[in-house]
């Protein structure tokens, strides 16, 4: 069995938690509150900053050149298309770029980025795939399951988002990432193993924070 079959299976549970959360299925039949999703947009913006960081720090940890270039893309990728994805939103939801630009990250926005980055810099290659993975597999899976209701994606505020995530060139990505932390776990030991399993065991509970907090709508209880 592959590594990334052995997470699929083990931790479908909390995957099935996090497509039922109420903030998703909200964006699947269109009634998600507009301020909910503006809260996500922003903080998922600042997230993002973070986690191009990551293909940044992956580029600098491969061993060759076409690991390099692959990171390179999903630099490439999450910077001038993910999160134009959200300039263009900005417009719908009325938010302005200097909105974006002074915006504080909530605590789970900075507790889930700072945990993928400490994991980055610090471990291997490996550890930095298997905390970065969570977020994309999630979303691409996500996005092809909301693909699927009929006229979820031409949703006037949400449709754009359920497009990009289900698309074919964002599961490229997707595959790519599972493929590769797929080779570079071939023939390791069951301790490592278990050690890249709870990082991504931990990024995919930061997932479903992630959303519970954007629903929520939860900054610091101390500024209430």
């Amino acid at each position: 069995m592959k590594f990334s079959e052995r997470l699929y299976e083990k931790l479908q549970p909390i995957w099935r938690k996090n497509h039922a959360h109420p903030f998703v299925q909200g964006i699947g039949d269109g009634t998600l509150d507009r301020e909910k999703f503006r809260f996500f947009m922003i903080q998922d913006y600042l997230y993002l900053i973070d986690y191009a960081k990551l293909f940044a720090l992956g580029a600098m940890k491969a061993e060759d050149v076409e690991t390099m270039g692959k990171f390179a893309k999903l630099l490439d990728s999450t910077l001038n298309e993910e999160m134009s994805l959200h300039l263009k939103y900005a417009k719908k939801f009325e938010i302005e770029e200097l909105e974006f630009k002074q915006a504080k990250p909530a605590p789970t926005t900075l507790a889930y980025t700072h945990y993928m980055l400490h994991v980055g810099q610090n471990g291997t290659l490996a550890d930095l795939v298997a905390a970065v993975l969570p977020c994309m597999w999630s979303y691409w899976e996500i996005g092809k399951e909301l693909n699927e209701r009929p006229g979820a994606n031409e949703h006037e505020f949400y449709g754009e988002w359920i497009q990009m995530y289900s698309s074919e060139e964002f599961g490229e990505l997707a595959h790519w990432c599972i493929d590769l932390l797929d080779t570079l776990t071939e023939g390791k030991p069951e301790l490592e193993l278990e050690k890249l399993e709870e990082i991504f065991l931990n990024t995919t509970r930061f997932e479903y924070m992630f959303w519970d907090m954007s629903y929520k709508q939860e900054m610091w209880p101390t500024d209430e």
